[in-house]
C-alpha cells in the first residue's frame, strides 16, 4: 500500500449481488468507504461484511451526490487521496495501483482511467466517442480522453476547491470542467492526468444510465463549459490590459 493515505470511494444503490467481491478485491489496496445511496436491499450489510465503511443516504439522491458525501468524509478524516470505482465490477481494483503511481509522479490533481472505445458495446463506444470525449475537448479547449469514466483519483487539493451543483452522473464531467477553468491568480488550472484501464462490460445487467435523459444533461454541461472557458478567457485579456 501507498504511505499517502489514499481511501478507495464506492458509490452503490441497490449493489448487493456484487458490491461484496469488489470490496474485497479493493480492501488488498485500500481501506474502503461504501456511500450507498438509499438501496433497497441489502447493500449496506453487504459491504459492512466485506469489510468496508459504509455511510448510508436515507433516500436515493444520484451518483454525484453520494460521491459528494464520501468526499466530506475522506476531507474529514485526513485522506490525501480518493479513487472512485464502480460497485457493479465494471472496475478493476487490481488498477489501482497505475493510479497511485501516477499520482505520486506528480501526473495530476485529477487522474482518470482512459478506456478503449473501441472495446465497448454500441451504443456506449458511440456515445462516450463523440459525447464524453470530442464535444467537452472542444468546449474546453483541451484535449479530454474519456469523460465519462468514473475511475479516478482525485487529490486534497482538487477535493477542497471543488463547487459542484449537481447530484447525478454529469457531476463527474462537471469535476473536469471545474479543474480545467479553475485559475488562481491567473495560473494554470488543476492538472489531469490519464491511465490507461481495462474496459469490463457483461458484469451485470442492469444500467441506470438513460440515454436522452442523461445526454441532454451532458449537453446542458458541455454548453456551460463553453461558457466559463469564454468567460475565464475574457477575464483574462481584461486584466492583462
Amino acid at each position: 500500500m501507498t504511505e499517502i493515505p489514499v481511501l478507495a470511494l464506492i458509490p452503490a444503490w441497490n449493489e448487493a449481488a456484487r458490491v461484496g467481491p469488489v470490496v474485497e478485491a479493493t480492501r488488498a489496496h485500500l481501506p474502503v468507504l461504501v456511500v450507498d445511496d438509499g438501496s433497497h436491499d441489502e447493500t449496506s450489510a453487504v459491504a459492512e461484511a466485506a469489510g468496508a465503511t459504509v455511510v448510508r443516504h436515507p433516500q436515493n439522491q444520484g451518483k454525484g451526490a453520494a460521491l459528494m458525501t464520501g468526499f466530506t468524509w475522506a476531507l474529514e478524516h485526513g485522506y490525501e487521496a480518493v479513487i472512485t470505482l464502480d460497485a457493479d465490477g465494471q472496475h478493476d481494483p487490481d488498477e489501482i495501483s497505475k493510479f497511485l503511481a501516477a499520482y505520486e509522479a506528480g501526473a495530476g490533481d485529477l487522474i482518470i482511467g482512459r478506456r478503449d472505445f473501441d472495446q465497448m458495446p454500441f451504443p456506449r463506444n458511440y456515445t462516450n466517442r463523440i459525447f464524453g470525449s470530442r464535444l467537452l475537448s472542444w468546449a474546453l479547449g483541451v484535449h479530454i480522453h474519456d469523460s465519462q469514466s468514473g475511475y479516478r483519483l482525485y487529490g486534497r487539493r482538487l477535493l477542497e476547491k471543488l463547487n459542484l451543483a449537481t447530484t447525478g452522473f454529469e457531476l463527474e464531467v462537471e469535476v473536469i470542467i471545474q479543474a480545467v477553468c479553475w485559475r488562481p491568480q491567473q495560473s494554470r488550472g488543476m492538472r489531469i492526468g490519464w491511465v490507461e484501464i481495462r474496459t469490463i462490460y457483461g458484469v451485470g445487467e442492469v444500467s441506470y444510465f438513460h440515454p436522452l435523459k442523461d445526454s441532454a444533461r451532458f449537453l446542458a454541461m458541455v454548453w456551460r463549459a463553453w461558457r466559463r472557458r469564454r468567460l475565464t478567457l475574457d477575464v483574462s485579456r481584461a486584466q492583462q490590459v
